[in-house]
């Protein structure tokens, strides 16, 4: 291992002994691996002579970028190097003639949108954690809130500069709108979790920043009656930007952990929706049309959220949620998503769940496209029966969710947490050629193994 120090050529970006646990595991830190070597690059050719040695050497390797994964898919579960990509941070251009932007797999979400706002231009997938690296985005497919207008990660990614297992650089597609030039690779390599290739260079698209953006606050007596309208909200023809849910119980854990106060606080559960727009006369109509939607569907209320003050304190709330739960107890955290008018359905079954075995689960999640988000919580089990029941638990919620015709995870990935119930519910045609192709792209197994579709 210490000639990764020669490859790289400054020692402090290889560390061969006393390895932080932080880059041994992800962020929640109860999944553990070991590597004998971490390594910081800084440039592609960085990472192709350390993926050549691993070749040559048979090491495995596991990217990372931020370590914000939330299932274990930065734990280096074979040993080897850790790869940390956090360092190749610079947004290389903003194309404003192409409305792309070409930026290294470490920037930051949150960078990125702020200097292509800076521009007018707007990049749109919004997942919760906006510290995460658009590299890590790419790997898991991020979605996030405005995925029911937007779509998601995938939609926007025009192309990818990619290091393959045994050092050779791939390129994959480029700035064009179009391509109809064979097999889409690009698209293989997004969401693969660093399995097939480590990704350093994407080229995004872009598109023109909405003039006026307006929140709406729709509080209800309780979920069911809450996650029922959001089906009327959809058919409605708002377009809404965002359609979120949550219940009661969470905003209060949220209401703690921030010390703000959510308005109309006695509600059982709220959705929250966010409209955008170019005028404020189109933005007027839609929200008359909820107004009459929201009536329909037995709504306590509808609030507009016109002050800068209010608007910050919902959704500050709302982004703290799994940090509010986990600041209280250990918990499991969950991303399945169901086809959207099956969300109902499989909220009522987690109730009964709950009931069934005295395990608590916060709900909340992205209704506008059924992507529920579950917080499983330990509370004061021993550790021998949290496992007992958690178990128990979460086979009955993923077995549900695939029974509804959902799948094992929207946004989060599979890495290691969620992998028993991928390969469960996945068809053996689907993993056979999923495990090909990676045979392919990784013979020797080098990258991130053990994670996804392996044994």
């Amino acid at each position: 291992m210490k000639e990764l120090i020669d490859l790289i050529g400054d020692p402090s970006r290889v560390i061969l002994e006393n390895i932080d646990e932080t880059y041994q595991t992800d962020s929640l830190g109860r999944l553990r691996g070991i590597a004998e070597a971490l390594v910081f690059v800084q440039t592609t050719e960085e990472v192709r002579k350390i993926m050549k040695f691993a070749s040559e050497n048979h090491i495995p390797v596991t990217p990372r970028g931020a370590g914000t994964n939330l299932v274990g898919s930065t734990v280096p579960q074979e040993g080897g190097i850790v790869l940390d990509l956090s360092g190749m941070n610079r947004i290389l251009e903003i194309d404003p003639d192409t409305m792309t932007a070409t930026v290294e797999p470490g920037v930051l979400l949150c960078d990125l949108q702020t200097e292509v706002e800076k521009l007018g231009l707007f990049y749109p997938p919004d997942p919760g954690e906006k510290t995460a690296t658009i590299g890590g985005n790419i790997s898991t497919n991020a979605g996030g809130m405005r995925a029911v207008k937007y779509g998601v990660t995938r939609d926007y990614v025009r192309a990818l500069e990619v290091v393959l297992a045994g050092g050779e650089v791939m390129n994959v597609g480029t700035k064009t709108v179009k391509d109809s030039s064979g097999l889409s690779l690009k698209n293989l390599l997004i969401g693969s979790e660093g399995t097939l290739g480590v990704i350093t260079k994407a080229v995004v698209k872009l598109i023109v920043k909405p003039a006026v953006s307006v929140g709406v606050l729709l509080p209800f007596k309780d979920l069911k009656t809450g996650i029922h309208a959001v089906l009327n909200v959809i058919r409605g023809n708002i377009d809404p930007t965002a359609v979120e849910f949550v219940e009661k119980k969470v905003i209060s854990l949220g209401e703690e952990y921030t010390g703000l106060s959510f308005p109309h606080p006695n509600a059982g559960a709220y959705i929250i929706l966010t409209l955008d727009g170019e005028d404020r006369e189109g933005i007027e109509r839609r929200i008359e049309k909820l107004r009459e939607i929201a009536k329909g569907c037995h709504a306590l209320d509808m609030l507009v959220l016109t002050d800068p003050k209010t608007i910050e304190t919902v959704w500050t709330i709302r982004g703290c949620l799994v940090k509010s739960v986990e600041a209280k107890s250990e918990q499991i955290p969950v991303d399945i998503v169901v086809p959207i008018n099956k969300s109902a359905e499989f909220i009522e079954y987690v109730h009964e769940v709950e009931r069934e075995t005295g395990v608590s689960m916060i709900s909340f999640g992205h209704a506008g496209d059924g992507n529920v988000h579950l917080c499983v919580i330990r509370g004061d089990r021993s550790e021998e029966e949290w496992k007992r029941l958690s178990e128990i638990v979460m086979e009955k919620i993923y077995d549900k969710s695939h029974e509804l015709g959902g799948l094992t995870s929207g946004e989060h990935g599979i890495g290691l947490s969620k992998k028993s119930y991928f390969l469960k519910a996945a068809s053996k045609v689907n993993l056979q050629i999923m495990r090909s192709i990676k045979q392919a792209l990784d013979p020797e197994n080098l990258l991130n193994p053990k994670k996804v579709f392996e044994e």
